[in-house]
């Protein structure tokens, strides 16, 4: 972090604790939230309707919040596996009043079951309040964008939803929609094509995420899970959000007596405004454009019957002109021009269906039934050609041609072209059922499921330097009158069809064992899997053990060990020739977790540290190439590696009511190709052993924080900071053990700064527009801060000498965007 920007946020910081935080026109509230057999509930989230901030309960359930006097509000109390309660008030000011609220268990509050969550921090999951997802500034936004800022989450693309986690790629995290797992695009190349995420977070209810070492519960990749709840509407409401960005629209409510209820969610997005202050200068035409529907009906007690239905359409066009990038250091400056013919036109189009039955025959018995379907319809299409120049730069300040050309050294072009279609389906059905019965909890699931792929790939590149084809092709025998060979790059022409079947179960027992004072808490299970293209059976044991202390300090030990296979999806059953292997087994990783939460009070607030150290073993690893969020696979089972490295978070009300959070990640991974070697100038035969992973990023640290104005808390600031040190990269067809250079480190600060036009319970004017909502607010956001030109990738040119140039491709400079949100 820059020294001027860390002065900034201690400022800030104290000028928020040492300002006056109670106002004449504030109340307060205390008290406890217990369940219904008394005990103590913690983390549940507690606000005022409509309005910004919050807290949550400690340790022992207890809460203490300001709330405006003189004024009818609700108080709303809300957690995970519990019914929500909204309790009506008013305070005069000054007064201070006590509450002893009790909720009630509530398996139905979403589609289908939920385990009763008291306490998420006994597993290795950590809770994400969906309400910031509206606030946080990012010019992708959505849940990502707040993943992005968590512990062993890195991103160096803030026009993408993707993320690595702990090493692992984008391929290896797991996500979760009401327990229907969700697919990412297949053929996106680039976070300029990549649009919506699945997740709309007007319709989120909760977020849970794990970094490793998660449950048995969950399915079978290496390295994360996102598990996302969308909740079960209990009135009519709706919210619109409109900015420079794109547009949303959301509708929920209930009928036929509350058995029937309904969410409809709207977006619409175009990059367009971002996407014009690019090197690339042309006609950009984004289009990204998502439906999605969740119902639920009652058929009777006990008994559930829900839909979540989606449509995405994701359309992108480009026509480019024109590029004009500098490189290189201060005493070796080159200027890259390209000037372009032709266009790109791509499209995704995604289908979701999943219908749920959920029956709770017994007090204690929970059982579900889904059945979901998935299709993807993806074409990527261009034909570009490029005409470009490399000429070194003046950078003699004295001289009148500074910063101009002053000799040409490379002229050169490329053409582009691909015509690659791919038509992907996915049919599942399972079985999901839990069993409590005092201290154990008992869990399993049966899935069978259905994959057909069907891949059309037609995609080439010419380059050409100084009127030479590179590779240069050989000279003809015979006479002139022989036609030369014309050798393209990359050369691709596949045609593929494969269909396979998948079986998967699970059986996962939770003991919670409390002796004296103490909690003691052990989760263990199984997943076994089969997949019939390669015939390999898989069996992943995993367990978590946490540990309460009746400690004055008020802390959790927690340690998490298991087996995880990832078996191969089709990217990486192909390589980049378009061959397919389908003996590909699957990936395998041992994950070694240690972890403590820490509960502490600063300030008169509520504070946790959350701290994990954690080793993976890799092993069958298929090897690959990122570039920009594009990942090409080796199809082959010849590296092994391992990850390892430190998390640390604290969150907390740094300003009193609403929560801050900085995250601190230290990892290394690499891995050791088991085939790869060269000879050393003396003809001895060397092999490079481990090298760094094309997600090695050392360092990674993430800000979250909010602040608003003491007498005013209308005014709100919010801030997003994010920083990764360098990832490794090298040259086209070198050999990996040559991707030694490094990307320089990806640095940017998103701030926004809001005001909240309409409160809930605030009466307007008849003729003022806002009487019809309950609670506007509208943004003024400023993208990438501080101008940092961030390096995604990078475009390699030769010369005729076959001297390689790497061309950085910068990501988005400073922007403006206005945003204006309303719910009613």
């Amino acid at each position: 972090m820059k020294p001027a920007l860390t002065q900034i946020l201690r400022c800030l910081l104290l000028l928020s604790l040492s300002l006056p935080l109670r106002a004449q026109d504030k109340a307060g509230v205390f008290g406890s939230v217990k369940d219904a057999s008394g005990q103590a509930l913690e983390w549940v989230n507690i606000a005022v309707e409509g309005q910004p901030g919050g807290t949550s309960t400690d340790r022992f359930g207890y809460f203490e919040l300001e709330v405006p006097a003189g004024q009818p509000l609700h108080l709303l109390f809300s957690f995970v596996g519990f019914r929500s309660e909204r309790l009506p008030l008013q305070l005069a000011p000054g007064e201070s009043r006590t509450l002893r609220v009790v909720l009630q268990p509530q398996s139905s509050d979403l589609p289908g079951f939920t385990v009763i969550d008291r306490r998420i921090s006994k597993i290795s999951l950590t809770r994400v309040d969906p309400r910031l997802v509206s606030v946080i500034p990012s010019a992708g936004g959505g849940v990502e964008a707040l993943l992005k800022t968590l512990p062993g989450v890195a991103s160096n693309n803030e026009l993408s939803s993707q993320y690595s986690v702990r090493g692992g790629n984008y391929d290896e995290n797991l996500v979760y929609v009401n327990d229907v797992e969700i697919y990412r695009p297949f053929l996106v190349r680039s976070g300029q094509q990549e649009g919506l995420s699945f997740v709309n977070s007007d319709l989120v209810s909760s977020i849970l995420f794990s970094a490793g070492g998660f449950e048995a519960r969950y399915g079978d990749k290496m390295s994360s899970v996102l598990d996302i709840r969308y909740r079960k509407p209990t009135r009519s409401a709706g919210s619109a959000m409109l900015s420079l960005l794109g547009a949303s629209l959301h509708l929920e409510g209930t009928a036929s007596r509350d058995r029937f209820t309904y969410m409809m969610g709207l977006r619409q997005k175009s990059n367009q405004f971002l996407l014009r202050n690019l090197e690339t200068s042309g006609q950009y035409r984004p289009s990204f454009t998502d439906v999605q529907l969740s119902l639920t009906y009652d058929c009777r007690p006990g008994l559930e019957i829900s839909f979540l239905g989606n449509y995405a359409r994701n359309a992108y066009t480009v026509v480019p002109e024109s590029r004009e990038t500098d490189f290189g250091t201060i005493n070796e400056a080159y200027r890259f021009t390209v000037y372009f013919e032709g266009q790109e036109v791509d499209r995704f189009d995604t289908w979701m269906g999943a219908l749920t039955t959920a029956w709770k025959p017994r007090k204690h018995l929970q059982l579900k039934l889904i059945g979901s379907a998935y299709q993807a319809r993806e074409y990527e299409t261009y034909d570009i050609l490029g005409q470009y120049y490399i000429g070194r730069l003046e950078t003699d300040y004295g001289k009148d041609e500074f910063g101009n050309v002053t000799d040409p050294i490379g002229v050169g072009a490329f053409l582009n072209h691909a015509r690659n279609y791919l038509t992907a389906r996915v049919v599942n059905v399972e079985h999901l059922g839990l069993r409590e019965r005092g201290p154990h909890l008992l869990q399993w699931s049966v899935k069978v499921q259905r994959e057909d792929i069907h891949d059309e790939i037609r995609e080439w590149q010419m380059l050409d330097s100084a009127g030479y084809s590179l590779p240069h092709p050989p000279d003809q025998p015979g006479d002139s009158s022989t036609p030369a060979m014309l050798v393209l790059n990359d050369f691709v022409r596949k045609s593929i069809d494969l269909s396979s079947n998948r079986y998967s179960a699970y059986a996962q027992h939770t003991w919670n064992l409390s002796p004296d004072s103490t909690e003691l808490s052990l989760t263990a299970g199984v997943r076994a899997q089969y997949w019939d293209l390669n015939g390999q059976a898989l069996l992943s044991p995993r367990a978590t053990l946490a540990y309460r202390p009746d400690w004055e300090a008020r802390m959790v030990f927690r340690l998490a060990a298991g087996l995880y296979y990832q078996p191969p999806f089709y990217r990486e059953l192909r390589n980049p020739q378009g061959e397919i292997n389908t003996g590909l087994r699957a990936q395998r990783s041992v994950h070694l977790v240690s972890g403590t939460d820490y509960d502490f009070r600063a300030w008169g607030r509520p504070f946790r540290l959350v701290a994990e150290l954690y080793y993976k073993f890799l092993s069958d690893l298929v090897p690959y190439e990122i570039d920009n969020v594009r990942i090409r696979y080796d199809a082959r089972n010849h590296a092994r590696g391992y990850a390892t490295g430190l998390d640390m978070r604290v969150n907390g009300e740094f300003v009193r009511g609403i929560e801050s959070w900085a995250s601190l990640s230290v990892m290394e991974t690499r891995e050791d190709l088991l085939d790869d070697y060269y000879y050393d100038a003396g003809g001895q035969r060397v092999e490079p052993g481990y090298i760094p992973r094309p997600t090695d990023q050392r360092v990674n640290f993430g800000l979250f924080f909010q602040d608003y104005l003491p007498r005013n808390p209308t005014y709100k600031m919010h801030l997003n900071l994010l920083f990764g040190s360098s990832l490794p990269f090298g040259a086209p067809g070198a050999p990996r053990y040559q991707h030694t250079l490094r990307i320089p480190p990806y640095r940017r600060v998103d701030i926004g700064f809001s005001k909240q036009l309409k409160e809930e319970g605030v009466t307007v004017g008849e003729q003022n527009p806002l009487r019809h909502f309950n609670d506007v607010w509208i943004t003024l956001e400023v993208f990438n801060l501080l101008q940092v030109n961030n390096t995604i990738s990078y475009i390699w040119v030769a010369d005729i000498t076959n001297r390689l140039y790497a061309i950085p491709n910068y990501l988005t400079p400073r922007m403006l965007n206005l945003k204006l949100v309303a719910r009613f």
